[in-house]
């Protein structure tokens, strides 16, 4: 797939991209699934976050060559890509011992840090209609994390959760401020490569029990995490979120929270609690209020191309 072709979706029915968005985002969702089996096997969480990344950063290397020139902007996608992929290792470490529902509405905060970092780092104003759907972000999370949903000694592991999420503002951030004058393939595999050398230092100085699972044929957990939730829907996203639009994508990919919930009730026999089906509706709810033309998350921005 050439760079002209991810630039031109407009040959892609209205419909298809709707499926193509919905499926991508349920397979974002899918994170926990392969997360926490990898875990369970004796896989440290930094390896887990290392493997979500590297068959991108790797698959994608020659789009990040043929931009060379544009230095800055790499250096920039390669900085966030550090802080995004060292931030998950917090959201895999929380799925170890909270539910995937709880993980899942704390990691769907990251509108809000996204908001601040901007007006912070580069001077962006949050408008009216993003402040409140952000409060009622606040306020879901606050519900998924009470001590009517989660026991008061887990609260350390709520908080270090939050460095995902944290992560996730800073790159939506560079990518939009930062990363426009590079292309999209090239964007991805910028941010990619910057979790892989995040990372490294701690895969490099782990034990081999660390890194591989006690089961040979859990190493389809790592193939899954790296194709499944990773490289494949983010392509087909990608392609798909600039027919539909930025306003609509944010509302299809909203799929992705409930997916979380599912995950947790159908693989790890989680019950789903009134305070977390609440924040999962308060969560949804904020998405589509914030859905206007200014809306922008990740997958789209790296779907935009240069000149737009």
């Amino acid at each position: 797939m050439t760079t002209r072709s991810m630039q031109t979706p407009s040959s892609i029915p209205y419909t298809l991209a709707i499926f193509g968005v919905l499926f991508a985002s349920i397979c974002f969702g899918l994170v926990p699934y392969f997360s926490r089996g990898l875990t369970e096997q004796g896989v440290a969480p930094y390896a887990v976050a290392f493997y979500r990344y590297v068959v991108a950063a790797t698959l994608l290397l020659p789009a990040l060559i043929s931009q060379k020139e544009s230095w800055r902007e790499i250096a920039w996608g390669l900085s966030a890509g550090a802080v995004m992929g060292l931030g998950w290792i917090g959201y895999v470490k929380a799925l170890e011992t909270l539910p995937a529902s709880t993980v899942g509405v704390l990691y769907m905060t990251y509108p809000v840090f996204t908001l601040a970092i901007a007006w912070a780092l580069f001077a962006d104003a949050p408008t009216r209609r993003s402040l409140l759907a952000s409060s009622l972000i606040v306020l879901a999370a606050v519900i998924a994390g009470s001590p009517a949903s989660i026991p008061i000694q887990h609260l350390p592991t709520l908080l270090i959760a939050l460095a995902a999420p944290l992560g996730f503002g800073f790159g939506i951030c560079v990518l939009v401020h930062r990363l426009s004058r590079i292309t999209p393939l090239a964007r991805m595999a910028a941010v990619s490569l910057g979790a892989v050398l995040g990372l490294a230092p701690l895969v490099l100085t782990a034990d081999a029990a660390e890194l591989l699972p006690q089961d040979r044929s859990d190493w389809l957990l790592i193939v899954g995490i790296g194709l499944v939730t990773a490289l494949v829907p983010q392509l087909i996203y990608t392609v798909c979120a600039p027919v539909i639009g930025a306003s609509q994508s944010a509302v299809v990919g909203s799929i992705e929270l409930p997916t979380m919930f599912a995950v947790g009730f159908l693989a790890f026999g989680e019950a789903i609690t009134a305070p977390q089906a609440i924040a999962c509706a308060i969560v949804m709810g904020a998405i589509a209020i914030n859905r206007s033309r200014k809306t922008r998350n990740v997958p789209t921005v790296l779907a935009k191309s240069p000149e737009r």
